[in-house]
């Protein structure tokens, strides 16, 4: 029970009056006096989730980093990445800031840092710029398939793919084939998804990271706990390269067919 009242003042102490007519709080309970705006001010802030189920320590981290930057008056906060994977194995927090004026992100990146010892990473961008990368670059489908933010996102945008943009994410997942042998099972992972991403991407499909992890271990035949423990060889290497080579082709037509 809550009950609002104002301090009044007395001859020798100032008295706060509560109604008799109440439920709960009978005479001679003690109570906690707290003033009204010393609690709007430290009031959880409205999150939205998207598939994101969330650890309670980990929320509280959440609710107080949403805290911090609320007070620069964003449009939007949206945290993704690793820190919203079951467990406590992050290697940071990634933040999106979106406003249209600058923020100074480098302040606040190190009073994140500051309060809870995590590596933190800060993209500001304006609401346009991300329905842009939504539109064309499956790199932020795939961060915003799980992620937590302040206010609500819209999703339903347009795909447009930029294949030039294409083209160099792609170039990162050749690294897998000129260096297979001295990758770890994590880089091998990582590489995979980003190639398997973007052939999704091409086709139209729904992206998140759940989906294209089945599409790996679909087209591999092979487990995503395999593929991160280094336990995979030579033919995982020779399907890797043709599926490679086929979404490099692809992304090549597109962009010769492309108007000048």
């Amino acid at each position: 029970m809550e009950i609002i009242a104002r301090i009044s003042k007395g001859s020798q102490m100032d008295q706060i009056y509560l109604p008799k007519n109440r439920q709960g709080m009978p005479t001679g309970e003690y109570v906690l006096i707290t003033p009204v705006e010393e609690k709007i001010q430290t009031s959880k802030p409205k999150l939205y989730f998207y598939n994101a189920k969330i650890e309670p320590i980990k929320l509280r981290i959440i609710e107080e980093i949403f805290s911090q930057i609320t007070k620069l008056n964003p449009e939007n906060i949206i945290l993704t990445g690793s820190f919203l994977e079951p467990g406590f194995k992050f290697n940071d927090i990634d933040l999106i800031i979106i406003n249209e004026k600058k923020i100074k992100t480098e302040t606040l990146k190190q009073r994140i840092e500051s309060l809870f010892g995590i590596k933190t990473h800060i993209i500001l961008m304006s609401t346009r710029s991300l329905i842009l990368g939504l539109s064309s670059d499956p790199l932020y489908s795939l961060m915003l398939s799980k992620c937590v933010s302040s206010k609500r996102i819209v999703f339903k945008v347009k795909r447009k793919p930029d294949y030039k943009l294409l083209d160099l994410h792609l170039l990162k997942s050749k690294t897998l084939i000129d260096n297979f042998s001295i990758l770890n099972g994590e880089e091998k992972y990582y590489l995979t998804l980003n190639m398997v991403s973007i052939l999704l991407f091409i086709q139209g499909k729904k992206l998140s990271k759940e989906i294209v992890n089945k599409e790996i271990e679909k087209t591999f035949n092979i487990k995503i706990e395999k593929l991160k423990e280094n336990i995979v060889d030579e033919k995982f290497l020779q399907k890797y390269r043709r599926i490679y080579n086929k979404i490099f082709n692809l992304i090549m037509r597109k962009i010769k067919d492309e108007p000048k």
